[in-house]
C-alpha cells in the first residue's frame, strides 16, 4: 500500500482539492490538500508550505499552488488538476 506522504503518490493529471482553513486566536491559518477520494495528502500552515509540498512531490508546483491559495476564500473547496 502506498504511503500517502511519499513522492510516488503524485502523478501527472493528479486531481486534488485545496481547502484553506481560518485559524482562531493562537491557531494559525492552515491549508489542506486532498486527493480525489478526499484522503488528506498534506496539511500545512499558509506561511510554511515547503516541507509538506516536498513530501508529496509538489515542490516544483509550490509557487503555482500558493498563488491559488492566496486568493482562495477561507472554507471554500477548490478542485485543482495538476
Amino acid at each position: 500500500m502506498a504511503n500517502p506522504m511519499t513522492n510516488d503518490l503524485m502523478t501527472n493529471d493528479q486531481k486534488m482539492y485545496i481547502i484553506k482553513v481560518k485559524g482562531v486566536a493562537k491557531i494559525p491559518d492552515y491549508v489542506q490538500l486532498r486527493d480525489d477520494k478526499f484522503t488528506l495528502l498534506a496539511y500545512f500552515r499558509v506561511d510554511r508550505p515547503d516541507k509538506s509540498l516536498d513530501k508529496v512531490g509538489l515542490h516544483d508546483k509550490t509557487e503555482y499552488i500558493m498563488n491559488i491559495i492566496k486568493d482562495l476564500p477561507f472554507g471554500q473547496i477548490l478542485k485543482l488538476e495538476l
